[in-house]
C-alpha cells in the first residue's frame, strides 16, 4: 500500500536519515558538554530537542510541498512555533535561587534553544550552517566558562 501523494516527503530516503541523524549529533555534542559539566537538559535532552525540531522541519517540508512547490510559509510557521515551543522547554530550567540576584539555568536554557534551531537547519540540511553553529556553540559553552573565571578574578583583585 502507497503512501499518499501529500504525505510523501520527495527526498531519498537515505537523506532524510543524514538529516535526522545529523541534527541528533550535534544536540548530542552540545548535550555532552551540559552533561560533563554536570548540567541540566543533559545529552539526551539536547539530542531529543534536536532531532524533534529536524523531524517537524522535515514534516512541514513534505506536507508543505505536497502541490508540488515547496510552501516557505508553511516551515517558516512551524519554525516559529517550535523555536517557540522550545523557549517554554528552556524557561523551565531556569530557577531564581533564594537570593533574587542568583539566577541559575539560563545557560542550560539557551542551549536547548541552540539545539532546536541546529535541529531546524538539519532538517532542512544547511549542513554548514549546523556545524559552523555547532562549532561556535560549544566555543562559547566551553571557552566562555575560562573566560568568565578571568573575569570574576580580575573583578576580585580591583
Amino acid at each position: 500500500m502507497s503512501e499518499p501523494r501529500f504525505l510523501r516527503l520527495d527526498l531519498p530516503v537515505a537523506e532524510i536519515l543524514i538529516r535526522l541523524a545529523t541534527a541528533t549529533l550535534v544536540g548530542a555534542l552540545i548535550g555532552l558538554n551540559r552533561e560533563l559539566r554536570h548540567k541540566a537538559a543533559g545529552l539526551r535532552t539536547q539530542a531529543l530537542v534536536a532531532l524533534g525540531c529536524a523531524t517537524a522541519t522535515l514534516l512541514m517540508a513534505g506536507l508543505g510541498s505536497a502541490g508540488g512547490t515547496p510552501d516557505v510559509n508553511a516551515v517558516s510557521r512551524v519554525v516559529q512555533g517550535v523555536l517557540t515551543g522550545v523557549g517554554f522547554l528552556g524557561g523551565g530550567a531556569i530557577v531564581r535561587g533564594s537570593n533574587d540576584a542568583h539566577i541559575q539555568g539560563l545557560t542550560t536554557a539557551a542551549s536547548i534553544w541552540i539545539s532546536a534551531t541546529l535541529g531546524v537547519a538539519c532538517g532542512v540540511g544547511f549542513w554548514g550552517l549546523a556545524l559552523a553553529v555547532m562549532a561556535l556553540a560549544l566555543c562559547v559553552l566551553h571557552g566562555g566558562v575560562w573566560v568568565e573565571r578571568w573575569v570574576h578574578r580580575r573583578q576580585d583583585v580591583g
